[in-house]
């Protein structure tokens, strides 16, 4: 592995003109600096900033440790992961990412982030949730992401589900649909919970009955997805639907029940509408008609976390990311 000193022989410079040229290139030439960055590149030269912290040099946040519950394994919420590297990257500080794999596996994921002394501690999740926080991060500078704790000791950024909803139901009722059969996600769910009440009071604001809401929890578990056929199958007499909307609770219900729908010869969105909730990334487009969603802002969630590690923000409490409706064509 190259040194600094392989760097500053190969650019015919000293050893403090490379170290400037990583940590403070302001300071050079242009003309410099571009020598040393071509010999950086050539040797594929990798600054050791965890030995330099070790020494003491350097006064500002320079590492960002990242927690992944899931995150980093489920392409819907990967992009929290690609936020924090890329903004971290963006103010010249590194980021790492340690995956945590089970409950069980806290003790040992939390040990191996420490252990690298990281300036700050992002803990991010797959899908909204509330958080065990474990007793070793409980002094760090920690804030959380698509998770809260629920004691709220610690900073969270997490999406604003119910705003969102609302506001995609304000828009169901502007394009004039009465029957609206409402597949939510698990009542046990964080944003299972927050949607629904979304839904129900968008409809008592505008004057509606509640009681027209056809709504329905799937249980938790994978396998419950498929429950979604039976659902509209009971709400859909030989191919006459007492519904003109499909609220689903997230996009991979809306695929089951664009396939129900089709299969029985109902046009989407002349016969029934479809509204998803998620807009999973290299999905949504591929449906046909292109589904209406809500965007979950999993680029914003980790962009925010990390400014707040940056940008030495106070604890703020927990903060809401907005979350938009993509108008496609299924409305």
């Amino acid at each position: 592995m190259a040194s600094l000193k392989d760097v500053a022989r190969l650019a015919n410079v000293s050893l403090m003109t490379v170290s400037r040229a990583i940590n403070n290139p302001e300071l050079l030439k242009p003309e410099t600096l571009k020598q040393v960055q071509q010999a950086i590149q050539t040797l594929n030269y990798v600054p050791d900033f965890s030995a330099r912290k070790i020494r003491g040099k350097g006064s500002k946040i320079s590492t960002v440790g990242v927690l992944a519950l899931d995150t980093a394994t489920t392409p819907y919420s990967v992009e929290v992961i690609l936020s924090i590297e890329q903004t971290a990257r963006q103010f010249g500080w590194s980021s790492f990412v340690v995956n945590i794999t089970s409950n069980e596996d806290n003790e040992r994921a939390v040990r191996q982030l420490l252990s690298q002394r990281p300036d700050g501690i992002i803990y991010t999740t797959m899908g909204l949730r509330e958080v065990t926080i474990p007793e070793g991060l409980h002094k760090s500078h920690l804030v959380l992401a698509n998770c809260i704790d629920p004691q709220n000791r610690f900073p969270a950024y997490i999406p604003d589900d119910y705003n969102g909803q609302y506001q995609a139901i304000c828009r169901l009722i502007e394009k004039g649909y009465r029957k609206p059969l409402c597949l939510y996600i698990p009542q046990e769910t964080v944003a299972g919970k927050t949607r629904r009440e979304a839904v129900e009071s968008a409809w008592r604001c505008a004057g509606l009955r509640e009681e027209s809401l056809k709504q329905y929890h799937l249980a938790l578990g994978d396998e419950h997805y498929r429950d979604v056929i039976d659902l509209i199958n009971r709400h859909c007499k030989q191919a006459k639907p007492d519904f003109d909307v499909v609220v689903c609770g997230n996009d991979r219900i809306a695929f089951l029940t664009y396939q129900v729908l089709l299969s029985k010869g109902l046009r989407i969105p002349e016969d029934v509408a479809v509204l998803g909730y998620d807009n999973m990334i290299g999905v949504g487009e591929l449906f046909y008609p292109p589904l209406s969603t809500v965007v979950l802002p999993h680029y914003q969630l980790g962009q925010q976390a990390a400014l707040h590690i940056i940008e030495q923000r106070k604890n703020n409490g927990t903060q809401y990311v907005s979350c938009d409706l993509l108008d496609r064509e299924s409305l």
